[in-house]
């Protein structure tokens, strides 16, 4: 096996169960990946790259989000009515993990790169402006 460079901004990597990894080109629409946790980064230059308007939840695992370069806000949907927003500041090198089933988004303070890790299976996002939830990934079994 050859081994070569990776880049982590065009690609997404696939950490399969049973130990395999598998890397490839980042697809416009999240696919199924048929299963095991998934790894993304990206370089945002405006709340526009990172979709701040966008809640998603992933209720199959928590997720780790950091930020490798810049500066972040991750913000925590309340779990109860009445209750504010929760804003996490991110700065380079820091990360914070979500909670299983915590609605969520990121803004930028800064432009910045962002890393983040999560098992996809059932992943659902919603879009205020047009206040719909779909499911970006379909709920696969679990193994």
């Amino acid at each position: 096996m050859t081994l070569a460079p990776i880049d982590l901004l065009a690609s997404v990597v696939h950490l399969r169960p049973g130990g395999t990894i598998h890397a490839g080109p980042r697809a416009p629409v999240p696919e199924p990946d048929g299963g095991g946790w998934r790894l993304r980064a990206c370089h945002a230059r405006t709340d526009a790259d990172v979709h701040a308007g966008r809640w998603q939840v992933h209720p199959e695992a928590e997720e780790i989000v950091s930020c490798l370069i810049g500066k972040i806000r991750l913000h925590l949907r309340p779990e109860r009515p009445g209750r504010q927003e929760e804003v996490i500041r991110l700065g380079a090198g820091t990360a914070a993990i979500v909670p299983r089933g915590r609605w969520h988004r990121i803004g930028l303070d800064t432009p910045s790169t962002v890393l983040a890790v999560t098992l996809p299976d059932g992943t659902r996002l919603e879009d205020p402006a047009r206040a719909r939830d779909r499911t970006a990934t379909p709920k696969a079994g679990r193994r």
